[in-house]
C-alpha cells in the first residue's frame, strides 16, 4: 500500500526562475488526481455492482453473457453489457469467452473478488465501502454552508449509506479478530470470559451493533448491552441480532453515552468512536464510574502517528479526509465540547484519560491495519 495518495511537493526552496520544478510538481499533481478522480468512478461503478445485484449474479464463479446477468439482476442487457465490458477493463472481472458479438461475450467473478464484494464476513470485504463514499456526496452542499458558518452536520443526515458503510467496513473485524486477536490483549478479562463467566459488557457507541453481536456468539455466558445515541442505528442492530440469533443475550438502547446510568460493567469497549463524541472527556468520566472493581475500558482509535507529519501514512490520510467530510461535522452538530476530528493522536487519548481520572492508560499490542487499541484502568 503506497505511503500518500498525492505527491509530495518538492523540498527544495523554489526560486522565481524555478520553472522546471514547478512544472514537475504541477504535472506530478495533476496526474495523482486524475488518477484519483478514474478510481473514484470505479468505486461508483462497484456501488452499481453491489447493490443491483451484479456481482451476485457472477457469484458461483461461471461466465455468463450480458444477457444472462440482466436476467439473473434485473436490469436491462445493454445496461448490463457496458457496465461488465467496464469492470472487466478496470479489472475487477476476468473475460470468460472473448467474441467479436459482445453480447456472446462472457465474463466471471474470480472467487478472491467475491471475497472483498460480496462476503460481509471476509476480513477483505469491502464492498460497502462505495456506499459509504455515495453517502458523503450527498451531504457535499451542507458542508459547504457549514464551513462557512461553523455549524455541523448531523449524524442523521448522512443517512443510511454512510450508516450502513461503516458498518460493512467494520464487520469483517469484529467477526474475525474481535474474540480471537483484540481481547486476549486484556487477558484478565478474556480469561474470564473464555472460562464461560458470566460478564458484563457495555458496548459503547455500539453503531449498528455488529461489535456486540460478535461478542455475544463468542461468548455466550456474556451479557452486552449496546449504547448507541443515533436510533436508525439502534434499530438496525436489534434487526441483526434476531437474523444472528442473539437477541436474548444483547439488549440494545438509544442513549446518550455522556451519561451513567447504563449499569454496572466488567468490560465497556469504544470501537472507533470516541472521536466522534461531543464530549469524550465527560463519557470516559462516566465509564469509569460504571466499571466494576477490576473492570477495564478497551478503545480502540484511528491508527494514526504520535505527533502531525505531512505527507502522512495513508491510513492517516483516510482519516483525515473521513474528518473533513463526515466526523468533525458531525460532532459539531453536537454542541462539541471538544471536536476531536477523527485524527485522534495516541497522545491526545492519554490526555483524556488522564482527565477523566484514570490511573493508567496503555497502548495495546494490537495489531490491526486502521486502528489503535487502549486499555483504560480505572
Amino acid at each position: 500500500m503506497s505511503t500518500t495518495a498525492f505527491p509530495a511537493p518538492s523540498e527544495a526552496v523554489a526560486t522565481t526562475g524555478d520553472g522546471d520544478r514547478r512544472q514537475a510538481d504541477a504535472a506530478a499533481l495533476a496526474e495523482a488526481l486524475f488518477d484519483g478522480v478514474k478510481a473514484s468512478l470505479d468505486v461508483l461503478t462497484v456501488y452499481l455492482g453491489v447493490r443491483l445485484g451484479l456481482y451476485e449474479a457472477l457469484a458461483d464463479g461461471e461466465a455468463r453473457t450480458p444477457g444472462q446477468v440482466a436476467e439473473r439482476a434485473a436490469v436491462h442487457p445493454r445496461y448490463a453489457r457496458e457496465w461488465l465490458e467496464q469492470q472487466a477493463a478496470a479489472g475487477v472481472l476476468a473475460v470468460g469467452r472473448d467474441h467479436d458479438d459482445p453480447g456472446l461475450r462472457s465474463f466471471r467473478l474470480p472467487a478472491g473478488h467475491r471475497d472483498v464484494l460480496l462476503d460481509e464476513e471476509h476480513p477483505a470485504y469491502l464492498g460497502s465501502a462505495p456506499q459509504f463514499l455515495t453517502g458523503l456526496a450527498d451531504v457535499l452542499p451542507e458542508l459547504l454552508r457549514c464551513y462557512r458558518t461553523g455549524d455541523g452536520v448531523p449524524y442523521g443526515a448522512y443517512g443510511a449509506a454512510v450508516r450502513q458503510g461503516i458498518a460493512g467496513m467494520n464487520r469483517p473485524g469484529y467477526s474475525s479478530a474481535l474474540a480471537s486477536d483484540w481481547l486476549p490483549a486484556l487477558p484478565d478479562v478474556h480469561a474470564r470470559l473464555a472460562a464461560g463467566e458470566r460478564v458484563d459488557v457495555l458496548d459503547l457507541g455500539c453503531g449498528s451493533g455488529w461489535s456486540a453481536i460478535s461478542l455475544a456468539q463468542a461468548f455466550p455466558n456474556a451479557r452486552i448491552t449496546g449504547v448507541d445515541l443515533d436510533e436508525p442505528s439502534i434499530a438496525d442492530a436489534r434487526s441483526h441480532a434476531a437474523r444472528q440469533g442473539v437477541a436474548d443475550r444483547v439488549a440494545f438502547h438509544v442513549g446518550d453515552a455522556a451519561r451513567s446510568g447504563h449499569g454496572s460493567f466488567d468490560l465497556v469497549c469504544v470501537f472507533e468512536a470516541l472521536h466522534d463524541m461531543a464530549d469524550p472527556v465527560g463519557v470516559l468520566a462516566s465509564v469509569r464510574e460504571a466499571l466494576r472493581e477490576g473492570g477495564v475500558l478497551l478503545v480502540a482509535e484511528e491508527k494514526v502517528n504520535e505527533r502531525f507529519e505531512a505527507p502522512a501514512p495513508v491510513m492517516e490520510q483516510f482519516a483525515y479526509a473521513a474528518s473533513v467530510l463526515h466526523c468533525l461535522p458531525a460532532t459539531r452538530a453536537e454542541g462539541a465540547v471538544e471536536d476531536a476530528g477523527t485524527v485522534l493522536r495516541p497522545p491526545t487519548v492519554r490526555e483524556y484519560g488522564r482527565r477523566a481520572g484514570y490511573r493508567a492508560v496503555e497502548p495495546l499490542g494490537v495489531e490491526h491495519e486502521m486502528w489503535n487499541f487502549y486499555r483504560f484502568d480505572a
